[in-house]
């Protein structure tokens, strides 16, 4: 058990964050999407304590985070495809699964023993700041235990990973709240692993195995059983709306997917938290946006 700090974003806490990374330690830290918990990607010991803080599958692999496509170049070999969809959209959500080149300085461990990476510039300064003053790639998974809700606020993470992780930076909430598109080459041909904030439209492609992160069956799931395309609650049920299901909580009464996208996850802590034992979400248009909240919330109902 670690005494877990929360510090507001700033020099000060930037430069701590820093000097625990330098260490082998982790830090939970803001992205646009949701919170990450980084660590050194280079550091085998270091990429082993975010497996273990939060109890994830070691056949489930990392995002590594960059500053930039030069950075990015140096880990992976980027076809003219992805290459031009970063040039495109980083910094920003959306990652990609590319060749891992045979002299990166990643950890295996990053990889999960796959002869790929996934890698993205991300956009939030926070984040980007203590890229630029680690000067390493950051493997940076969501900073939730294992399968369960991601975090995207630093009190969602205190609750999950506090005592495990020694510092917190907060920047306040997130801006998407969902995590990032994920998408796979085959030739000239871009795959859809994992819906996310950058639409491409393009429907989910996701083959036989794990080939990203964020592709377990059952996955950001709250501890109670989750009914989806609810239009009422059930009496033991807290209800989270949708445009005109209004529930206990509501993703965005206007029925706005943005809304809805960036406040997923906050309404599924509150869900937990309430005394209802069981939680019911109200149907959402599985189009564009749409399409990866419910992703998300699949896997959130999925058995476990």
């Amino acid at each position: 058990m670690v005494q877990t700090r929360v510090v507001k974003q700033g020099p000060g806490a930037i430069a701590e964050a820093a000097r625990l990374i330098a260490d082998g330690q982790l830090v939970a830290i803001p992205t646009e999407t949701v919170y990450g918990l980084a660590a050194d990607a280079t550091n085998g010991v270091a990429v082993a304590r975010i497996y273990e803080a939060k109890g994830r599958p070691a056949f489930n692999p990392l995002i590594v985070h960059v500053l930039d496509i030069g950075q990015a170049d140096r880990l992976a070999e980027l076809s003219d495809e992805a290459r031009s969809l970063a040039e495109l959209y980083w910094p920003g959500p959306l990652t990609l699964v590319l060749p891992l080149r045979p002299d990166a300085p990643i950890a295996s461990l990053v990889t999960a023993g796959l002869p790929t990476v996934a890698i993205r510039a991300p956009a939030h300064p926070a984040m980007r700041e203590l890229l630029a003053a680690t000067g390493k790639p950051l493997a940076a998974p969501s900073a939730n235990a294992s399968g369960r809700i991601s975090p995207t606020r630093a009190d969602h993470v205190l609750a999950s990973l506090g005592g495990r992780i020694p510092l917190i930076v907060d920047a306040g909430p997130t801006r998407h709240g969902l995590e990032s598109t994920i998408v796979a080459f085959v030739g000239d041909r871009i795959r859809l692993l994992r819906p996310g904030p950058i639409d491409l439209g393009l429907a989910p492609d996701r083959g036989d195995g794990v080939e990203a992160p964020g592709q377990l069956a059952s996955h950001y799931a709250p501890g109670k059983p989750l009914r989806l395309d609810a239009g009422t609650a059930e009496a033991d049920e807290w209800l989270i709306g949708f445009g005109t299901v209004r529930g206990d909580a509501s993703l965005s009464p206007s029925g706005d997917l943005v809304e809805a996208a960036a406040g997923l996850f906050d309404k599924l802590h509150g869900a937990e938290a309430a005394a209802a034992p069981r939680i019911a979400v109200a149907p959402i248009p599985d189009q564009g946006l749409g399409a990866a909240i419910n992703d998300r919330l699949r896997r959130a109902a999925a058995p476990r």
